[in-house]
C-alpha cells in the first residue's frame, strides 16, 4: 500500500532514507520511536508493516488480558473480535500511525483500574494502569487527557492514593517528551497547544458528527467534509453501537454490576468528545479509542440479549444476532477493500511523480516544496520544506539560495501561476501534476 502522508513524516524523522519532514505542534513522537528499530536500518514498506501487525495483535492481547475477572473470558474475547475486526482497526493496525496505540492503551487502562479496584492487595494492575497511561501519553498527549477523565473523578472520589499516583504518573511518563518539546521548539506548552489548535482549524464548538459518518465509507481524512453520506448498510453499525452500549448500562444496573459496564462506557464517551464537538473536519480513526472502549461492553450485552431470550424467542434471537454480526463483518471488509484500493491508487501516483522526478535531476540531496511534496519527497529521497501553510518552515528567498546549491522543485497543480522565485524554472508534467525545476536540477539532468 505504500506509506501515507503521516506516515512518512513520522518515519521520517528516524530513518536513512530521507531527511525529517516538518513535524508540527499537534504530532507526538511516541509512533515514530515504536518503529524506530525497523525504520532506521531497513526502508521496507513490507516488513514495516508485518512488524506492526504482529505488535499490534500482541497491543491488543495485552489490553484484552487486563480486563479478565471483570467480565467472561468469552465476552472478552467477542469484544475484542468486534474490535479487532472493524475495517478502521484493521485499516490502521499497520500503518505507523499512533491512534490505534492511544486505542490499545486506553482498553488496558481501564482494564487494569476496575482489577485495582476489585483487588486492592494486588500491585500488577496498578502498574499495568500506569503502562497504559503512558503509552496514550506517548502516542497523543491530549487523547490520553480526554479518555481518563472518569477514571479520574472516579479515583478522586475513592481517595486511593496509589492508583491516582500510577495514573498521573504514567501520563507525565508518557507526555514528557511532547512537554519538553514545546519548551525547546514551540515557546511552551501553552503556544504548542495554541499551534495545535490552529492547525486543526481553531478548536471550538463544531458538529462533526455528520463528518464523522462520510468518513465510514472508506475516507482516511475528510477534510473539508463533502459529498454523500454511505448508505444505509455502511453506517447502520455506528447507530446500532449506542443502541447496544445503553442496553449493556441498563443490563448491569440491573445486574447491580454497574461500574464495570460505566466506566468503560463513560470513557468512551470522553474520548470521542473533542472529535465528534470540537474540530471541524473528520477522519475515522480518531474515534478508535471509544471504538475500543465500547467493544467489551457490547459484547456483553449481546451475550445476554441471547442469554435472557427464552422459549420460542431463543431462536428467533440467536438467528438476529448472528445475522447481523454477519452482515457487519461482510461490510467492514467491503469497506475495508475499498480504502485500501484508493489508498493504494493514491500513493501509487506518489511513487510515479518520485520516480519521474529523480529522472529528471531530483537526487539527494535535494529538496522538494508545494502541492504533496512532503509524501512524494520521501519517496525521492528528498527533504521537504513549505513557506505557508500549518507545516511553513521557511521563506521564499531561503528557497531561492537553496536552488542555487542543491536540486529544489516545486509541486503544484497550477502550472500558469507560480510563486516569483519559481518564474524562470523550468516545467514538467508529473502524473498528479506539474513540477518546476530549479537551475541545478535542470543542468544535472543535462
Amino acid at each position: 500500500m505504500g506509506l501515507g502522508w503521516d506516515e512518512t513524516v513520522y518515519v521520517s524523522q528516524v530513518s536513512g532514507h530521507a531527511p525529517a519532514a516538518f513535524f508540527s505542534a499537534p504530532r507526538a513522537r511516541g509512533i515514530t520511536l515504536l518503529v524506530a528499530p525497523i525504520t532506521s536500518w531497513s526502508s521496507s514498506t513490507p516488513l514495516l508493516r508485518v512488524c506492526l501487525a504482529v505488535l499490534a495483535g500482541l497491543g491488543l492481547l495485552w489490553a484484552l488480558r487486563a480486563w479478565r475477572g471483570r467480565f467472561p473470558v468469552r465476552v472478552i474475547a467477542a469484544g475484542g473480535a468486534l474490535f479487532a475486526s472493524l475495517w478502521i482497526t484493521l485499516f490502521y493496525g499497520p500503518q505507523v500511525m499512533p491512534n490505534y496505540w492511544v486505542a490499545v492503551g486506553a482498553l488496558a487502562t481501564v482494564g487494569f483500574a476496575l482489577t485495582a479496584r476489585a483487588d486492592r492487595a494486588r500491585r500488577g494492575p496498578v502498574w499495568g494502569m500506569a503502562a497504559g497511561a503512558a503509552l496514550m501519553a506517548w502516542m497523543r498527549p491530549t487523547d490520553a487527557v480526554w479518555v481518563v477523565l472518569p477514571l479520574l473523578a472516579l479515583l478522586l472520589r475513592d481517595r486511593r492514593p496509589r492508583p491516582l499516583l500510577a495514573l498521573l504518573g504514567g501520563l507525565a511518563a508518557g507526555a514528557a517528551e511532547w512537554v519538553v518539546e514545546a519548551y525547546v521548539r514551540y515557546g511552551g506548552l501553552s503556544a504548542r497547544l495554541s499551534a495545535g489548535s490552529r492547525i486543526q482549524g481553531g478548536l471550538g464548538l463544531h458538529n462533526a458528527v455528520i463528518d464523522q459518518l462520510r468518513s465510514l465509507g472508506g475516507r482516511a481524512l475528510c477534510r473539508p467534509c463533502t459529498g454523500a453520506v454511505p448508505s444505509a448498510p455502511v453506517i447502520a453499525w455506528w447507530f446500532v453501537l449506542p443502541l447496544l452500549a445503553l442496553t449493556a448500562l441498563v443490563l448491569a444496573v440491573r445486574a447491580r454490576r454497574t461500574l464495570r459496564t460505566l466506566l468503560p462506557l463513560s470513557c468512551a464517551a470522553s474520548a470521542a468528545v473533542p472529535y465528534l464537538f470540537l474540530i471541524g473536519y473528520a477522519a475515522p480513526r480518531f474515534l478508535l479509542p471509544a471504538y475500543a472502549l465500547l467493544a467489551i461492553p457490547v459484547a456483553d450485552a449481546l451475550f445476554r440479549l441471547v442469554a435472557v431470550a427464552a422459549g420460542r424467542w431463543r431462536p428467533v434471537v440467536v438467528t438476529l444476532v448472528a445475522v447481523g454480526v454477519a452482515g457487519h463483518l461482510a461490510v467492514q471488509l467491503a469497506v475495508l477493500e475499498t480504502a485500501v484500493s484508493r489508498t493504494t491508487a493514491e500513493h501509487r501516483v506518489w511513487a510515479r511523480s518520485a520516480d519521474d522526478l529523480r529522472r529528471l535531476g531530483m537526487r539527494p540531496p535535494c529538496l522538494l516544496t508545494g502541492g504533496d511534496s512532503v509524501p512524494i519527497a520521501f519517496y525521492a529521497g528528498c527533504g521537504s520544506a513549505h513557506t505557508g501553510g500549518h507545516d511553513a518552515d521557511t521563506t521564499a528567498a531561503a528557497l531561492t539560495r537553496t536552488a542555487q546549491r542543491v536540486p529544489v522543485a516545486l509541486l503544484t497543480t497550477d502550472p500558469g501561476h507560480p510563486p516569483a522565485y519559481a518564474r524562470g524554472w523550468r516545467l514538467h508534467r508529473l502524473p498528479d501534476g506539474y513540477a518546476y525545476l530549479g537551475p541545478v536540477a535542470v543542468g544535472k539532468r543535462a
